[in-house]
Order: C-alpha cells, then sequence, then structure tokens
C-alpha cells in the first residue's frame, strides 16, 4: 500500500452448476491463496457462487437458499482474512429475484449491488428469472436470514482506508465500485456514474460466453473504460465447469489501468490474476483531466443533419467468417479449436463418460468433428483409441472418400470400424416398397438415416456418445436429412460455416506431418458432397452439393450480413454483387439469394430441434440461444423485395 499501491485480483473459479456447496469450496481455496499473496480485493465471476447457467433452477427456493447460506459461510471463515472479496450470487427482495454482487469484508456482508442491465437478447435471456436494479431510489436493508440486515443499493461507493494518517481520506484511501456483466457492454454503463463519484476502481463481476473475435473487443473495451475514466478496471470471467449445454466460458481475467492492460489470464485458465493498481496515479491523472467532470455538469444538444443517398466505395470481404491476415487466422483457427474442444471435453467429463462415436466420411466436416474429438481427448488424457469411427460406405461412396476416412482414423490412432449399410438399405427399400432405381429425397434420406441409427445404436454398445458433424452453413440451408444426420448427441460443428470449417482444416493440415498431412489437404481438395447418389461412369463424386444449393462462400456471405446486422434483402444483395463483381454476375447472385431465403425459412423446423454444441461466433442458429423464430414463418416479404428489385 505504500505509495498509493493496491494488490487486486480477478479469480476465476471451477464451478459445478447448481452445486453451491462445491462452488463456495472452490471460492473459499482462492481467497486463502489471495490473501496468501498480499491481495487486499479480489473479485469473482457473475453468480459464481451457484454457476450462472442455472437456467430455470433459479426459480427454485433450494437453490436460492443455498446460495445465500453460502455467502454467510464466506463472511464467516474469511473474517481473520486483511482481505475484501466481492462474489456472486441471486438474492431474493420484495418478492423479485436480483442477480447480486456481494461486498464481504471481516466476516460481514458490507453491501449488495444488484445487476442494473439485464441482457436478453441472442444466447442470454437473464429477464426469464431475474429483475433489474430501478435507476433512481433503489435502496434498501435486507436480511439474508441470521437477523443482520445488510445494505443494497444499485450504486454503492465502497471506500478503503488504508492508514491511520491524519490525512488517510484525501491521501491514504481510495473509493471503489462495483458493477455486473452487461453492465459494461452498455452505452450507459453505472461505471460512469461510480468514477465520477469517486470510484478509482471498478470490478466487474462476469459470466461472458467466448465466441470469435470477443476476447479482442473484451479487451479494446476495457481499455477504453479504463482510459476515459482514468480509473482501473478489474474484470472478473467465468470459466470451466459452467454449463457448456450451448456456450463456452473461457475465464477470460482482466485487469487495466488508465487504458492499459496489466494483468490478463490466458483462455480456459482458472485461478488468480493480479495486479497491483497505483490509485493515487490515476487520482492524479483525474485531477489534470480539466474534463474529468462530476455528475449532471454537462448539457446535451441535439443536431439534425440532412443526408443525400451515399455512393457506396466500402469493401465488405467475401469471406465474413475468415479473417484476412494469415497471422490472425492461425490465431483464429487455434481459437476455435480449443473452444469447440473444451465444449465437448466439459461435456464428456460431466457425463463421465470416455467413449465417442463418429461416422467418419472422409469429407471435411467429419474431418473437423474428429479433430476436435482428438484434441479434446488429448486435453483429458484418453486413450485416442476410444474414438470410435465408423465408415458406412453405401451407393455413393467413393475410392477417395472411403480412402480418406481409413487414413485419417490411422493418422490419429482412433479405432475405425466398416459397416456396409447397401444391404441394410436395400432391405429398408423391399419394406417400404421403394424402387431403388428411383433416386429421389427417399433414396437419399433412407441412407442417411440408416447411418444415424447405427451410429446411435454403436454409441450404446460403447456407453458413449454420437459427436455430430452438421456445420452452420447446412443448418441454415437445411441441408440435413431430418432425424438422420441433423441428429447427434453433442454437436461440435453446429456454429463453424462451411466457409470456416475449411480453414480449420486446412490450419490442421499446416501444424501435422507426414501421412496426416497429405490426407488432410486431399480432403480439403475433395468435392463437396453428400455422396448419397452413385458415382459418375469413372467413379468420380456426381453429386456436388454446390451445384445443387448454391456456392457456400456465397450463402456464408448472406448468413453473415442476415442473421450479425439485420440486413434486408437489398441491401445483402447490393454488397455481395459489389463484393462478388469478379466472380459472379448480378443475375448469378440473386438466383442463389432467393434460394437463400427460401430454404433458410422452409427448413426451420430442423433447427428447432438441435442438439447441444458449442457457440464459437457471433452468428449462430441454436434454438436455446440466438435465433428462436417459429417454424411455419412467412418469408413473402422478403422475397418480394427482391422480385421488386428485378
Amino acid at each position: 500500500m505504500k505509495d498509493g499501491f493496491i494488490k487486486i485480483a480477478c479469480a476465476t473459479p471451477e464451478v459445478k452448476v447448481a452445486d453451491c456447496d462445491y462452488n463456495t469450496n472452490r471460492i473459499l481455496k482462492l481467497i486463502r491463496k489471495a490473501a496468501e499473496k498480499g491481495v487486499k480485493i479480489v473479485c469473482f465471476p457473475e453468480l459464481c457462487i451457484t454457476g450462472y447457467t442455472c437456467g430455470d433452477l433459479f426459480l427454485q427456493d433450494t437453490l436460492l437458499e443455498s446460495a445465500s447460506r453460502n455467502l454467510m459461510r464466506i463472511a464467516k471463515e474469511t473474517k481473520d482474512f486483511d482481505i475484501v472479496s466481492i462474489v456472486g450470487l441471486p438474492l431474493s427482495f420484495h418478492g423479485k429475484l436480483y442477480n447480486c454482487a456481494a461486498v464481504v469484508h471481516d466476516g460481514e456482508i458490507r453491501g449488495i449491488v444488484p445487476k442494473k442491465n439485464i441482457p436478453n437478447y441472442s444466447e442470454f435471456y437473464e429477464g426469464r428469472y431475474f429483475t433489474p436494479a430501478p435507476e433512481k431510489d433503489f435502496s434498501d436493508w435486507i436480511d439474508l436470514g441470521d437477523g443482520k440486515e445488510i445494505w443494497i443499493d444499485g450504486e454503492i461507493i465502497f471506500r478503503c482506508i488504508l492508514s491511520e494518517n491524519p490525512l488517510a481520506e484525501n491521501f491514504g484511501s481510495f473509493k471503489f465500485g462495483v458493477e455486473i456483466c452487461e453492465d459494461l457492454w452498455t452505452g450507459d454503463t453505472p461505471s460512469v456514474r461510480l468514477a465520477k463519484n469517486g470510484a478509482a476502481i471498478i470490478f466487474n463481476l462476469s459470466c461472458s460466453d467466448e465466441i470469435i473475435g470477443k476476447a479482442d473487443y473484451r479487451r479494446t473495451i476495457i481499455k477504453a473504460k479504463s482510459g476515459s475514466l482514468a480509473c482501473a478496471y478489474a474484470y472478473a470471467d467465468a470459466g470451466i465447469g459452467e454449463s457448456t449445454q450451448d456456450m463456452v466460458f473461457a475465464g477470460h481475467d482482466i485487469i487495466a489501468e488508465n487504458g492499459s492492460i496489466i494483468a490478463e489470464s490466458k483462455a480456459f485458465s482458472k485461478g488468480l490474476t493480479i495486479a497491483d493498481i497505483d490509485f493515487k496515479k490515476l487520482a492524479y491523472e483525474r485531477r489534470r483531466m480539466n474534463t474529468f467532470r462530476t455528475l449532471d455538469d454537462m448539457t446535451n444538444q441535439n443536431i439534425c443533419l440532412k443526408l443525400t443517398e451515399t455512393k457506396l466505395e466500402r469493401k465488405f470481404p467475401q469471406t465474413p467468417f475468415v479473417p484476412s491476415d494469415k497471422h490472425s487466422l492461425d490465431s483464429r483457427c487455434e481459437e476455435i479449436l480449443t473452444m469447440q474442444a473444451v465444449g465437448l471435453m466439459t461435456r464428456l467429463r460431466h457425463i463421465d463418460c470416455k467413449d465417442v462415436v463418429i461416422g467418419l466420411s472422409g469429407g471435411l466436416d467429419s474431418t473437423l468433428a474428429l479433430i476436435v474429438a482428438v484434441h479434446a481427448f488429448d486435453m483429458l488424457g484418453l486413450d485416442r483409441k476410444d474414438i470410435h469411427t465408423i465408415t458406412m460406405p453405401c451407393f455413393g461412396t467413393t475410392d477417395r472418400t472411403y480412402n480418406n476416412a481409413c487414413k485419417l482414423a490411422r493418422a490419429y490412432g482412433s479405432t475405425l470400424e466398416e459397416i456396409n449399410i447397401r444391404e441394410s438399405v436395400c432391405q429398408h427399400f423391399r419394406d417400404i416398397n421403394h424402387d431403388p432405381d428411383v433416386h429421389d429425397i427417399t433414396y437419399e434420406n433412407s441412407q442417411a438415416r440408416e447411418r444415424t441409427q447405427i451410429l446411435m445404436d454403436k454409441a450404446n454398445q460403447f456407453n458413449g456418445i454420437v459427436i455430430g458433424t452438421g456445420d452452420l452453413s447446412e443448418l441454415a440451408l437445411g441441408w440435413a436429412t431430418y432425424n438422420g444426420d441433423h441428429m447427434s448427441m453433442y454437436a461440435v460443428n453446429s456454429s463453424i460455416p462451411k466457409t470456416l470449417v475449411r480453414w480449420l482444416v486446412n490450419y490442421e493440415a499446416e501444424i501435422s506431418q507426414d501421412e496426416l498431412r497429405e490426407v488432410l489437404i486431399d480432403v480439403l481438395d475433395t468435392p463437396v458432397s453428400p455422396e448419397l447418389l452413385p458415382p459418375d461412369d469413372d467413379g468420380l463424386i456426381a453429386q456436388k452439393t454446390e451445384d445443387l444449393v448454391g456456392p457456400y462462400e456465397l450463402h456464408d456471405f448472406f448468413l453473415y450480413y442476415m442473421l450479425r446486422f439485420g440486413f434486408s434483402p437489398k441491401k445483402i444483395f447490393r454488397i455481395a454483387c459489389i463484393s462478388f463483381s469478379d466472380k459472379y454476375d448480378r443475375e448469378t447472385v440473386m438466383k442463389w439469394l432467393k434460394k437463400f431465403y427460401w430454404r433458410f425459412f422452409s427448413q426451420q423446423f430442423k433447427r428447432s430441434c438441435l442438439p447441444d454444441g458449442p457457440k464459437v461466433g457471433s452468428v449462430t442458429l441454436s434454438p436455446r440461444g440466438d435465433w428462436r423464430v417459429p417454424s411455419d414463418a412467412s418469408y413473402n416479404i422478403w422475397i418480394k423485395e427482391l422480385e421488386n428489385l428485378i
């Protein structure tokens, strides 16, 4: 504390969802460790006592009562620690449930701060459970059951006296404030008012799921916030142990001071992130900045501009899901593969499962699923032989894909089993009285469903789970057999678009050697196909997906701007024509854009019952997260808008 330094920490414990006793043990262990290292204030993630991903369990009295008991236990067991602890939990107050931060010191709960901004968009639906702290005049006393009243307020300034010096109030003390997760991401963030009321350090209890690019954005916003407010900002993020049903959490703890990150945890780690904060330097910086003003010291004015139509000269990348810079692309690929593997690893560990089953076709998607499974098994220290890869040749299987499937299984050390389904499918044709010479949708889907039945039953034999191979682009277009390859027990590729799948496999090839590298390169060179129709006369793939549904690079472009930013069809058409002017004429872009909208809307029923899978990017189609629409919604206005352009 000499010369204005204070040691603070962000802590990410490993949790078990809805197990308050277990979580509290981990919290206490980290508080003890922090105190031993000289930390004076330690901040934990949002809802860390219960876990953030409890869902409707937050409405259960049993969980709420356990959370309150464990908060009091934390206060009691840290009484003799020279440390302030900030922990998160749900609290019921005046008939409403609040997402709260509790500040604990010297055996007492010093104050409770409820979350102000409750997200209810994309994968977040906190509004289902929690009430936001009112904007004004929200303060009262709350009794957690031990007869002691605790101050609860939407905005509290906590002041720490660090010496007995008579001048301590000015030179030996500092103030801090607390906000919770979404409070940081909003424009009207509480940290602004907290800082203007003297808080030199802002602590944020967060549970921010990890998607592509979010780590960089998180760093940027925290650096900017600490710089604009001339404060230190400590961001404690939830990590491993939170449910990976639809998301993964990286435990990305960040401590920034006046615009610079001074401490940061590695992704998907746990433990303490510690930094020394110079609150005297911050006080100086605020005195120096004559623009750092107190509350209600500014006047707002409205300025009206008359705008003419803009001539569009901005360039839009053809592959918005794929970074153009090679270094960024490699970093992105490594991050995605890690996120996918952590999602699968967490699921396997949760259900105590040591065997997985993958239908290995020799194509891109199943190859990526195998790569993810291998990484997850390596993380868990499991034997790769318990990755059961099954190749199921039938009418459309070519020698190229069959041989690549065998080579992949051998190169990765997984167990390979071949089950030829031709006889089973022919028997099924006889059962339903279908002519095998009629190569219609029944002919194709019968093969896909037979393969899924085998995978599910083999998983039962091994007491394992089926790993899904389908990707985001296929989900968007409905290019999957309902209750066939559409279904699995954990879908690791469900938020990876086809254009990105290719680069992930390419990245794996670049870091691999010998036979594995060669076979991965050949998989990349193989045309995308479900191989449900017989090969051509030369034994080559005859059924090419992009000839039927359109180029994936176009569809991924359409998907990104439709879902990520809600662009209208005419706007997407306009920017697509500019971006792809070197590849497609306007008529071709229009043809496939109309096909995209028709397939996207008509195939929603397949997305309404998707298996679990981790979200890794800003665009996903999980019915439990970002995309919740009725399966029978009309798409007439979208098509009419395109037709009016013609």
